[in-house]
């Protein structure tokens, strides 16, 4: 992620999070709560560790103690629900239980290679992410190049919010103040 958008994450963080052991100041976790968040915060926010939630924040005030159970989508102020969401992933609570979306990504490779050596079944501990319904439509050719890294048949295609991990060989990124790196 981008170096100032991590930048606001660890602000953040730094009141609502945690240490990360051996790293001097940066942190993890933490919890972030807004009636809209955006997309690209919330990315970072979940590559940090954090549990970024979108909900009506409107009952909420500076200083409150809020109780939040992310599981059953509430939060409460003095025992009483004040406002109540769903996460857009289950795969986020695996996430906030990895440190970040990267750990959890290499956690789930590592396992899956390690059982796939071992003989042994894939594993059933990670939580999956749902896959979007067709839309009964053709695919995109930047669909169709993605779904390729992603080891679908030629010819098909990711749909948008669909979660899959390409395989690559090379990264190109557009730095905003110079040429392409």
């Amino acid at each position: 992620t981008g170096s100032s958008r991590k930048s606001a994450t660890n602000s953040v963080l730094w009141f609502t999070g945690e240490d990360i052991p051996f790293v001097p100041n940066k942190r993890f976790g933490g919890v972030c709560l807004g009636g809209k968040i955006a997309p690209i915060f919330y990315n970072t926010m979940e590559d940090a560790g954090a549990l970024p939630i979108e909900l009506d924040v409107s009952q909420m005030n500076m200083g409150d103690t809020i109780e939040l159970r992310p599981y059953e989508g509430k939060a409460l102020k003095d025992g009483k629900v004040i406002a109540e969401f769903e996460v857009k992933s289950e795969v986020l609570f695996d996430e906030v239980r990895a440190g970040g979306r990267i750990p959890l990504i290499i956690g789930r490779g590592l396992t899956a290679k390690a059982r796939e050596a071992l003989g042994l079944a894939a594993s059933t501990l990670f939580r999956l992410p749902q896959v979007p319904k067709g839309h009964g439509k053709g695919f995109t050719l930047a669909q169709k190049m993605v779904g390729r890294a992603c080891g679908l048949p030629e010819g098909q295609g990711v749909l948008p919010g669909t979660y899959c991990e390409p395989k690559m060989t090379s990264v190109g990124s557009q730095d905003t103040t110079g040429p392409m790196t």
